[in-house]
Protein backbone atom coordinates (compact mmCIF):
# COMPACT_ATOMS: atom_id res chain seq x y z
CA UNK A 1 0.00 0.00 0.00
CA UNK A 2 2.88 2.54 0.56
CA UNK A 3 4.00 1.82 -2.79
CA UNK A 4 0.68 3.02 -4.33
CA UNK A 5 0.81 5.95 -2.26
CA UNK A 6 4.48 6.72 -3.42
CA UNK A 7 3.31 6.38 -6.88
CA UNK A 8 0.36 8.75 -6.52
CA UNK A 9 2.38 11.19 -4.87
CA UNK A 10 5.14 10.84 -7.11
CA UNK A 11 2.50 11.48 -9.76
CA UNK A 12 1.03 14.79 -8.60
CA UNK A 13 4.77 16.49 -8.44
CA UNK A 14 6.04 15.04 -11.77
CA UNK A 15 2.98 16.78 -13.22
CA UNK A 16 3.43 19.98 -11.37
CA UNK A 17 7.39 19.60 -12.21
CA UNK A 18 6.15 19.72 -15.95
CA UNK A 19 3.85 22.60 -15.38
CA UNK A 20 6.74 24.74 -13.65
CA UNK A 21 9.45 23.58 -15.76
CA UNK A 22 7.33 24.67 -18.81
CA UNK A 23 5.07 27.65 -17.93
CA UNK A 24 7.62 29.13 -14.68
CA UNK A 25 4.34 28.90 -12.90
CA UNK A 26 3.03 26.28 -10.14
CA UNK A 27 0.35 23.93 -10.57
CA UNK A 28 -1.99 26.02 -8.85
CA UNK A 29 -1.33 29.50 -10.63
CA UNK A 30 -2.02 27.67 -14.27
CA UNK A 31 -5.23 26.03 -12.53
CA UNK A 32 -6.37 29.86 -11.83
CA UNK A 33 -5.38 31.02 -15.22
CA UNK A 34 -7.71 28.22 -16.57
CA UNK A 35 -10.86 29.07 -14.69
CA UNK A 36 -10.21 33.09 -15.67
CA UNK A 37 -10.21 31.68 -19.14
CA UNK A 38 -12.78 30.11 -19.13
CA UNK A 39 -14.73 32.18 -17.28
CA UNK A 40 -14.05 35.70 -18.20
CA UNK A 41 -15.32 38.02 -15.68
CA UNK A 42 -15.22 35.68 -12.77
CA UNK A 43 -14.58 37.47 -9.48
CA UNK A 44 -12.02 36.62 -6.44
CA UNK A 45 -14.75 35.10 -4.62
CA UNK A 46 -15.77 32.76 -7.50
CA UNK A 47 -12.68 31.65 -8.56
CA UNK A 48 -12.40 30.84 -4.91
CA UNK A 49 -15.11 28.88 -4.68
CA UNK A 50 -14.00 26.95 -8.28
CA UNK A 51 -11.01 25.98 -6.52
CA UNK A 52 -12.39 25.30 -3.49
CA UNK A 53 -9.48 27.48 -1.75
CA UNK A 54 -9.79 30.45 0.76
CA UNK A 55 -10.02 33.84 -0.77
CA UNK A 56 -6.82 35.11 0.63
CA UNK A 57 -5.01 31.70 -1.37
CA UNK A 58 -7.14 32.68 -4.47
CA UNK A 59 -6.20 36.84 -4.28
CA UNK A 60 -2.30 36.06 -3.80
CA UNK A 61 -2.48 33.54 -7.22
CA UNK A 62 -4.28 36.33 -9.10
CA UNK A 63 -1.71 39.15 -7.48
CA UNK A 64 1.31 37.10 -9.23
CA UNK A 65 -0.83 36.08 -12.38
CA UNK A 66 -1.16 39.72 -12.53
CA UNK A 67 1.97 41.22 -11.94
CA UNK A 68 3.36 39.04 -14.74
CA UNK A 69 1.10 40.46 -17.24
CA UNK A 70 -1.03 37.24 -17.52
CA UNK A 71 -4.68 38.31 -16.42
CA UNK A 72 -5.93 41.86 -16.04
CA UNK A 73 -8.02 42.93 -12.89
CA UNK A 74 -10.76 45.50 -13.81
CA UNK A 75 -13.53 47.23 -11.73
CA UNK A 76 -16.38 47.23 -14.49
CA UNK A 77 -19.82 47.24 -14.12
CA UNK A 78 -22.40 49.10 -11.53
CA UNK A 79 -20.26 47.98 -8.63
CA UNK A 80 -17.09 49.21 -8.66
CA UNK A 81 -15.72 47.43 -5.50
CA UNK A 82 -15.15 43.86 -7.32
CA UNK A 83 -12.86 42.60 -9.96
CA UNK A 84 -13.33 40.76 -12.96
CA UNK A 85 -10.65 38.87 -13.91
CA UNK A 86 -9.68 38.29 -17.67
CA UNK A 87 -6.58 36.78 -19.36
CA UNK A 88 -4.53 38.88 -21.34
CA UNK A 89 -2.55 37.30 -24.55
CA UNK A 90 0.37 36.03 -22.90
CA UNK A 91 -1.79 34.10 -20.90
CA UNK A 92 -3.70 32.48 -23.52
CA UNK A 93 0.03 31.68 -24.72
CA UNK A 94 0.97 30.37 -21.53
CA UNK A 95 -2.07 27.86 -21.26
CA UNK A 96 -1.27 27.04 -24.59
CA UNK A 97 2.33 25.74 -23.63
CA UNK A 98 1.38 24.49 -20.01
CA UNK A 99 0.69 20.31 -20.39
CA UNK A 100 -2.84 19.18 -19.15
CA UNK A 101 -4.73 18.65 -17.27
CA UNK A 102 -5.12 22.31 -15.78
CA UNK A 103 -6.56 20.83 -12.40
CA UNK A 104 -3.78 18.23 -12.05
CA UNK A 105 -3.62 14.57 -12.02
CA UNK A 106 -5.06 13.60 -9.21
CA UNK A 107 -9.06 15.42 -9.77
CA UNK A 108 -8.38 14.40 -12.80
CA UNK A 109 -7.85 10.60 -11.98
CA UNK A 110 -10.77 11.03 -9.27
CA UNK A 111 -13.06 12.22 -12.20
CA UNK A 112 -12.80 9.15 -13.70
CA UNK A 113 -13.31 7.01 -11.13
CA UNK A 114 -17.35 5.43 -10.32
CA UNK A 115 -19.41 6.79 -7.85
CA UNK A 116 -19.60 3.35 -5.62
CA UNK A 117 -15.63 3.84 -5.93
CA UNK A 118 -15.29 7.60 -5.45
CA UNK A 119 -17.46 7.31 -1.49
CA UNK A 120 -15.21 4.07 -0.43
CA UNK A 121 -12.22 5.82 -1.33
CA UNK A 122 -13.74 8.87 0.93
CA UNK A 123 -14.80 6.92 3.72
CA UNK A 124 -11.26 4.79 3.87
CA UNK A 125 -9.56 8.35 3.72
CA UNK A 126 -11.57 9.36 6.51
CA UNK A 127 -10.20 6.77 8.77
CA UNK A 128 -6.71 7.91 6.92
CA UNK A 129 -6.68 11.51 7.91
CA UNK A 130 -7.18 11.74 11.81
CA UNK A 131 -3.80 9.33 12.05
CA UNK A 132 -2.06 11.78 10.06
CA UNK A 133 -2.76 14.88 12.76
CA UNK A 134 -3.80 17.24 9.50
CA UNK A 135 -4.80 21.01 10.28
CA UNK A 136 -8.69 21.12 8.60
CA UNK A 137 -6.91 24.71 7.39
CA UNK A 138 -4.63 22.64 4.98
CA UNK A 139 -7.13 21.00 2.91
CA UNK A 140 -7.87 24.39 1.01
CA UNK A 141 -4.25 24.73 -0.23
CA UNK A 142 -3.80 23.53 -3.71
CA UNK A 143 -1.20 20.49 -3.87
CA UNK A 144 0.18 22.88 -7.01
CA UNK A 145 1.19 25.60 -5.02
CA UNK A 146 4.49 26.62 -4.76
Amino acid sequence: MLRQFRLIFNAVKTHFQQVEKRTGLGGAQIWALSIVEARPGIGVKDLAAAMDVHQSTTSNLVRTLVERGLVAALREGADRRTVQLKVLPAGRRLLKRAPAPFTGVLPQALTALDARTLARLERDLAQLVPKLKTRERDAHIPLGQR
